[in-house]
């Protein structure tokens, strides 16, 4: 295998791992336009990051954040339903990123490769990288496990169990955000959630336990770009799609499947 194949294999099964479990609870609060929103945001932070000279991944993480942050105190407002704030804040922050890119004329990015993803591009920093943010991803989630499902069940409950539920949302929010940032340069911005949501809903067709669901969604991601590279590799097709495209295939084979 060729170093930068076995590179980007890496890389994949990283973000893989990680967006599997995180992923669940996504499916399982129903938050997908939500990171549909910050992984759109994601593209003024590479633009904002090219304009500051700063670190692209971090560019989209303080984006990413910034969008947490401002969604938290709108949502509380009620003035707007959720689905109405998120499409404002998603075409919003997206076209103003290629506004912004529109201005600087002067730099040459690839526009594709941020959009589509361009893992065959990774190099050994960028899976040193996913490796050290995962595992800082998964560790936090670990902690907040029991918490945020007692949330996603009854979020009354939760509250008046002691559980200080608007803190742990911000984080899980924030865990979102440093994901997306990962997986940015695997499938790319238009297509970054669907590594949360297909191989969670997938494994949400297989299993019963929230445990064994965050296992599977983690497993069924890994298996995706596995599929999605080789696919790549031997028919010349684009890599962050053809792993989209092979999770959405396992994802209907699930639906196949007789449930017990």
């Amino acid at each position: 295998m060729a170093d930068f194949m076995l590179l980007s294999w890496l890389a994949g099964l990283g973000v893989a791992a990680v967006s599997g479990p995180l992923g669940c609870f996504v499916v399982w609060r129903r938050m997908a336009y939500f990171g549909d929103t910050m992984a759109h945001g994601g593209l003024l932070g590479v633009a904002m990051g090219l304009m500051l000279h700063a670190n692209l991944t971090l560019g989209v993480v303080v984006v990413s954040c910034v969008i947490a942050l401002v969604l938290l105190p709108l949502q509380r407002r009620q003035a707007f339903a959720s689905d109405t704030l998120l499409g404002i804040l998603s075409h919003g922050t997206l076209s103003l990123g290629l506004v912004v890119l529109g201005f600087m004329s002067e730099v040459r990015i690839d526009l594709m490769g941020y959009l589509f993803g361009d893992i065959l591009a990774v190099s050994m920093a960028d899976v040193i990288g996913i490796v050290l943010g995962g595992g800082v991803v998964l560790s936090i989630l670990a902690r907040l496990w029991n918490p945020l499902l007692l949330m996603t069940i009854h979020e009354d409950l939760a509250r008046a169990e002691g559980v200080p539920v608007d803190r742990i949302h911000l984080i899980f929010m924030l865990l979102i955000a440093l994901v997306i940032a990962m997986t940015m340069k695997i499938v790319g911005i238009l297509l970054v959630t669907s590594m949360l949501i297909i191989p969670a809903a997938a494994a949400r067709n297989l299993v019963r336990s929230p445990e064994a669901m965050a296992l599977f969604g983690a497993l069924i991601g890994m298996l995706s770009v596995s599929l999605g590279l080789a696919a790549s590799f031997y028919w010349d097709t684009p890599s962050g799609p053809s792993i989209v495209v092979a999770a959405m295939v396992i994802f209907i084979s699930s639906l196949l499947i007789p449930q017990k």
